[in-house]
């Protein structure tokens, strides 16, 4: 039984069909594969019982033809597969720079695997028990190809007549990918005469040795895109980074409610949230010595509130809720969060708010610089990566991009246990800015 992709035929006794067998017959599964094809005066078709592009329907019923003996009237049932058949189109060759004789072309606006960005397979097959290619009474060679089928004609595909074949009767959507493809081939050529010019003036005009030197100063610029305002003229540490530019006098004044209960915390509070860790390493321990100026109190439980809030946002992936660190903070401070420190996503057709991996790095450099603000200018910068969960080597990249020195710790009685941590101090003058040195090389392995 048959079926015709393009429509109805006006003569189905005109047709003239030919069966292909494969010539496996040993295999379980191949041996069954049949590849029908029809003609007609103007066009062939081809349909097939195998590969990709088979239809379901036969692997999930049973077919049956019944045939009629009108003498006897008598009718006998013979098993039946259907057969989706396919208009194929013979060509002439093609030039020979291709180098490639086409004999066939198939038009992708009727066929299933149109928009396929490759030529479909070639097809090996046998007619019958002998080897060879199926001819009409004019002497022309027909090629079937399907997507992922094994077991037909020779075949070659063309690209330059594919190309002419979409022009003819392609889809809308194939003709504006085929007239961008050709648009970018020549655009490409054009743009790459221009930039190779242009770097050889370029070159000549300024020399190698400035190039590198233009280079490494883009390299520092591009790490201070994500860095807090640095004053490198200051007069003393504070004023390096300043307090104003990791919050504003109104975010500040935000903060006096949510940080109350930090500045009034009790041993016994203290003691919960270290047995819960309901904070982070760094503000748990910072919260064991809080001044006892009720000012100076205030100051830096407000401080530490921004920063616990800061480390926990980091440890988001992507932003789903409007407000991320519960009611509890101030939409002020959630507004500065979305804005300063996510970056914008198209996703499942909706805009969403992520934690890049350059979002976290810039958030990791305003938590060292406000650290420095709650801890006199010299930080533990061990106790900051575990909070943040970062590797080593990145903590220090962005302590150093601050423009921090790194040290251990000084020896003592009591701190063995403390000899691996990095400290990080900002102090006066400032060390000079140097470029990434790119990938650290890897240690040898024995």
């Amino acid at each position: 039984a048959v079926r015709f992709a393009n429509g109805r035929l006006q003569r189905p006794e005109s047709l003239r069909f030919t069966v292909y067998r494969s010539r496996d017959t040993a295999h379980p599964r191949k041996r069954h594969r049949r590849i029908l094809v029809s003609e007609t005066e103007r066009l062939s078709y081809v349909g097939h019982n195998f590969g990709s592009e088979v239809m379901k329907c036969n692997s999930l019923c049973r077919y049956f033809v019944g045939v009629l003996d009108k003498n006897s009237g008598q009718m006998e049932v013979y098993n039946a597969e259907i057969f989706n058949m396919q208009p194929l189109l013979s060509g002439g060759r093609c030039g020979g720079s291709h180098l490639l004789s086409c004999f066939v072309l198939l038009i992708p606006a009727l066929f299933p695997w149109h928009g396929v960005r490759r030529i479909p397979s070639p097809l090996h097959a046998e007619r019958d028990s002998g080897r060879g290619k199926h001819s009409d009474s004019r002497g022309k060679q027909w090629v079937l190809c399907s997507l992922g089928c094994m077991g037909c004609f020779n075949v070659c595909s063309c690209l330059v007549q594919m190309d002419l074949c979409i022009e003819a009767f392609g889809t809308s959507k194939q003709k504006r990918a085929l007239s961008s493809r050709r648009m970018n081939a020549v655009g490409n050529d054009i743009v790459s005469t221009a930039v190779t010019k242009a770097a050889a003036d370029v070159i000549d005009a300024k020399g190698v040795t400035a190039l590198m030197q233009d280079m490494a100063q883009d390299d520092v610029q591009n790490i201070s895109a994500f860095l807090p305002p640095c004053h490198e003229d200051a007069d003393r540490p504070e004023h390096v980074y300043k307090f104003e530019d990791i919050l504003s006098p109104a975010e500040y004044e935000a903060l006096r409610v949510p940080a109350a209960a930090l500045a009034n915390i009790t041993a016994e509070e203290m003691a919960k949230k270290v047995e819960e860790r309901s904070h982070c390493s760094f503000v748990l321990e910072e919260l064991k010595f809080l001044p006892t100026d009720e000012k100076s109190r205030d100051h830096k439980a407000r401080c530490l509130w921004f920063l616990d809030t800061l480390i926990k946002f980091s440890d988001q992936k992507v932003i789903k809720k409007k407000h991320p660190m519960g009611p509890e903070c101030p939409h002020i401070i959630s507004r500065k969060l979305m804005k300063n420190f996510t970056s914008l996503t198209y996703n499942n057709g909706s805009i969403q708010n992520f934690i890049s991996a350059s979002m976290k790095a810039k958030i990791t450099a305003y938590a060292i610089a406000l650290a420095l603000h709650i801890n006199s200018f010299q930080i533990d910068l061990t106790v900051l990566q575990n909070d943040m969960k970062l590797p080593e080597s990145r903590i220090l990249d962005i302590a150093k991009a601050l423009r921090l020195r790194v040290s251990k710790p000084k020896a003592g009685p009591g701190l063995e246990n403390d000899q691996n941590h990095k400290l990080g101090t900002l102090s006066l003058p400032l060390p000079v800015q140097k470029a990434p040195e790119g990938q650290r090389k890897r240690k040898k392995m024995n």
